[in-house]
């Protein structure tokens, strides 16, 4: 099973119990091409009832359809839900519609320090996700320069920022965070062919193997139109290089021919015809995570069902956020 829990994930998590009572507003940010299995369980214990906005980032990369009706279920559980390619997306459009969704949240924080004669408007918004989702390029985006680190490898932002912004915003930028142990083998693997999980928590043949499985059942065609193959494969194909795959798993074996034929197709071949498999392996979950194979959306929106929230924590006695005090 695809495990990876670095040290500083496990420090992210205090961080953010820490300092949500700092905060009025939380962004959790997720990919719209799994929308649940980006969602890390832990955050609904953490977050409880504090004011939230989903941003559903990279909705080039998914399926549009469902990235609408995945906003449907987020706002029926009272978190209002904006999607966005933050790349490439017209940034001032999204900075207007993120602006007032923080705004709107923090309605009611805003309303209660009125009553209690404080005129602070100052808006304070922690925002947090699994690593590698785009909350780096989201700040920076706010920000209009660089103003916090960016990569396209989970990890890259190891301590919170606090970034101070026009409009009475102020962000808290926080760590990557993923859980210690990943239940479910199908969302970890779905969060390691979108590049969440780091390479070396994976073996890049067998989860290539499980990616042309995926492809092939729930979005035909999609191999045959990127790579020229087809994806029928006969008995008389498998067989010859089965050693190299288990025999009991008569997919497995199929997907092995499949990528072998990829791998064919691409050049991909050793002094002696030998087919350079892992080289194909890497390829593919390349392309899949450039869009190149097109738009997938991993996650079902019919799955979706609201967690409970919980409160416990989030104020003090007289359920005022801490900082409202200063």
């Amino acid at each position: 099973m695809i495990q990876w829990f670095p040290g500083h994930m496990a420090k992210t998590r205090k961080l953010i119990t820490e300092n949500l009572r700092l905060v009025d507003v939380v962004v959790e940010m997720v990919d719209a091409r799994l929308p649940m299995s980006s969602r890390n369980p832990l955050i609904d214990d953490l977050i409880g009832a504090k004011p939230r906005l989903i941003i559903m980032a990279k909705e080039d990369l998914a399926e549009s359809e469902m990235t609408k009706a995945w906003i449907r279920n987020f706002e029926a559980a009272g978190w209002p839900a904006i999607a966005g390619n933050f790349r490439t997306s017209n940034p001032k459009l999204l900075i207007k519609q993120l602006t007032a969704g923080i705004e709107k949240q923090a309605e009611q924080v805003l309303e209660r320090r009125r009553s209690r004669g404080i005129m602070n408007t100052s808006i304070r918004v922690m925002i947090t996700g699994i690593p590698n989702v785009g909350k780096s390029t989201l700040i920076n985006l706010f920000a209009g320069k660089a103003r916090a680190e960016t990569g396209d490898k989970p990890g890259v932002t190891r301590g919170k920022q606090w970034i101070r912004l026009e409009k009475d915003l102020e962000l808290l930028d926080m760590p990557g965070i993923l859980w210690p142990k990943i239940e479910d083998p199908d969302t970890a693997r779905k969060l390691a062919v979108t590049g969440a999980i780091g390479d070396n928590a994976y073996d890049p043949l067998d989860l290539s193997l499980w990616l042309i499985q995926w492809l092939r059942t729930h979005r035909p065609g999609r191999l045959a139109q990127r790579y020229g193959i087809s994806e029928t494969i006969t008995a008389d194909e498998i067989g010859r290089e089965a050693v190299l795959v288990r025999e009991d798993l008569p997919e497995q074996q199929e997907a092995f021919v499949l990528l072998e034929t990829i791998a064919r197709r691409r050049g991909f071949l050793r002094k002696g015809g030998n087919v350079e498999t892992d080289k194909a392996a890497i390829m593919l979950l390349d392309e899949l995570r450039a869009g190149k194979l097109g738009p997938v959306t991993w996650d079902d929106p019919e799955t979706f069902t609201a967690p409970a929230q919980s409160v416990q924590g989030l104020m003090d006695e007289t359920g005022v956020a801490a900082h409202e005090e200063q």
